[in-house]
């Protein structure tokens, strides 16, 4: 049952996609969807920005191995880069009216910029997108209790997504965004509500994963230590401004102010967000021991879909 309510959830988002290009009539509308995006919608695009299958499954399987402090690139330096965007480049960006932020370096630095800059943009994210089909590619895997492989999840997922950006450009991208962290943020919220009170409460989550020193965010007194935090921290932070994704959704709005707070709000939602994977995930611990033992040095990418399949109610 849980299997084809993804695939319907999958062909709504298609068929949604593929509506929003009805909206496309020249390049403009294609890239920045006509500087026509409303405050809430650009809140939930900028939300959505990083918020996807490697937040809901990577991140957590991470903080469940390393605690705070392996996850001080994303969520925390994510977050702080969409916030730091909105509140010093959104503005002076958005007045020079571009399509893409290779204009932005062709017009202050001249073609040859341009270029190596865009191609710089591609090869760092090849491992980010990679991150996130791999872990689409799982979820497809675990709904379908195996009968879909991972490698034709993948396929299935990468695929879907190209064919809604194609057709429907940014106004595909903007309102398939909504939709899904509409739905992901209420379902979570639900399985929230579900799991703490199977493990105890919140309290007794959290005070559980601070007694196993899950909450230890600051570096060791070690210089080599303390170069690699800061670097995964400022990499992320600093190193992903410059990025036509957060780019692209700042030129999107309807106005300078609704690019400035939209993608404040936006950043400050993806990171409250961001930590409840990590409290469902770690609930795991208090809930079902066992399965997170059997999982945690296998794959602990599974453990919260295991939990969810498990524990959680159909509808969530």
């Amino acid at each position: 049952m849980l299997f084809w309510f993804v695939i319907a959830y999958w062909v709504v988002s298609v068929g949604i996609g593929l509506w929003a290009a009805s909206r496309v009539h020249n390049t403009k509308d294609f890239a920045i969807a006509g500087r026509h995006l409303p405050f809430y919608m650009v809140t939930a695009t900028v939300f959505a920005t990083w918020f996807g299958s490697e937040t809901v499954l990577g991140i957590p399987a991470t903080f469940l191995q390393e605690g705070l402090h392996g996850v001080v690139a994303d969520p925390v330096g994510a977050s702080m880069c969409l916030i730091l965007v909105g509140l010093f480049f959104a503005a002076p960006l958005y007045r020079m009216n571009l399509l893409t932020i290779g204009d932005f370096y062709k017009q202050r630095f001249g073609r040859k910029v341009e270029v190596l800059t865009t191609i710089a943009i591609v090869i760092s994210y090849l491992g980010w997108v990679g991150a996130q089909i791999t872990a689409l590619g799982l979820v497809f895997n675990v709904v379908s209790a195996g009968e879909i492989s991972k490698l034709m999840g993948m396929t299935i997922g990468a695929g879907t997504i190209l064919i809604y950006t194609i057709f429907g450009g940014m106004w595909a991208v903007a309102i398939t965004d909504l939709l899904q962290m509409v739905i992901i943020c209420i379902g979570m919220l639900i399985i929230g509500n579900e799991v703490s009170g199977m493990a105890g409460g919140v309290s007794r989550v959290i005070q559980h994963a601070s007694d196993a020193g899950k909450f230890s965010f600051w570096p060791a007194a070690d210089l080599k230590e303390i170069i690699a935090f800061a670097a995964a921290w400022v990499t992320m932070m600093f190193g992903s401004m410059p990025q036509q994704d957060v780019f692209q959704r700042v030129q999107s709005s309807k106005t300078i102010k609704i690019a400035v707070w939209g993608s404040v709000l936006g950043g400050s939602l993806y990171f409250i967000f961001a930590f409840v994977p990590m409290f469902l995930a770690y609930s795991a611990t208090l809930i079902d021991p066992k399965m997170v033992a059997s999982l945690i040095d296998v794959d602990p990418q599974l453990i919260l879909p295991t939990l969810v399949l498990k524990h959680a109610p159909l509808f969530a």
